[in-house]
């Protein structure tokens, strides 16, 4: 479904991605890992269309898209920081995504999962930050997309809203959709991730199965063997 090759980005000198390669992925969940600053989040807007690579190209089923902006309808965007308009309320908000998207949605069924209901008439200014989160989350799975991309999923969530979220990444994987993830909390990627990739100053460094990086790295937990990657600073 997505395939990345050579995908190159700097801001001024600072060199943020570099000669990215990922081999077609196309189902399943997908962790992209790495320290602050090591090229997650642009990586992830570069696939949105969000930043535009210096070289490189990624394809879509088959299709170079960059550049191109129809493809992102197959998308759905969890971004680690929320920016809504505050003046809106949560059910204006809920709407507004609704047309733009045009598309059939399960919102209702999130906002009751997520025990969103008395915040519906409340403007986004008086929202707290999980309760925004949870809207965030919403926005994210209610349109029916096979690509899901999620940045910080986590963030401000408490126990039961992160369960909730673990359920729906694993229902909407068992769809066959494809779900990319990005997260510091190594134990919730360790629950729902199939591949992980890891980053460090704009390079891979791994790209495989949880069970080949803990065996490459000698480690029993993904933690450690994380922390081993970083500490050697060199291709596993």
């Amino acid at each position: 479904m997505i395939s990345i090759n050579n995908l190159n980005k700097s801001f001024g000198k600072l060199k943020v991605l570099s000669d990215i390669k990922i081999e077609n992925i196309d189902k399943g969940v997908l962790a992209v890992l790495g320290p602050n600053g090591s090229g997650k989040t642009t990586l992830l807007k570069c696939i949105l269309g969000m930043v535009i690579p210096d070289s490189g190209t990624i394809q879509f089923n088959n299709n170079h898209v960059i550049g191109k902006y129809r493809y992102r309808e197959n998308l759905s965007y969890m971004p680690q920081f929320t920016n809504f308009p505050e003046n809106l309320r949560l059910f204006e908000l809920f709407d507004l995504i609704k047309n733009i998207r045009n598309e059939k949605t399960i919102e209702s069924e999130l906002i009751e999962n997520f025990g969103l209901e008395e915040s519906l008439n409340k403007k986004i200014s008086n929202l707290s930050g999980g309760t925004k989160q949870k809207a965030n989350i919403v926005l994210a799975f209610m349109i029916d997309s096979p690509v899901i991309i999620l940045d910080e999923p986590t963030t401000g969530l408490d126990p039961l809203a992160l369960t909730k979220v673990k359920s729906l990444i694993k229902r909407e994987k068992n769809k066959g959709k494809l779900i990319i993830i990005t997260s510091h909390i190594i134990n919730f990627i360790e629950e729902v991730s199939d591949k992980i990739i890891f980053l460090l100053d704009g390079n891979i460094f791994y790209s495989g199965s949880q069970q080949l990086l803990l065996k490459k790295t000698g480690q029993k937990k993904l933690e450690l063997a994380i922390a081993s990657i970083i500490n050697n600073n060199k291709n596993v």
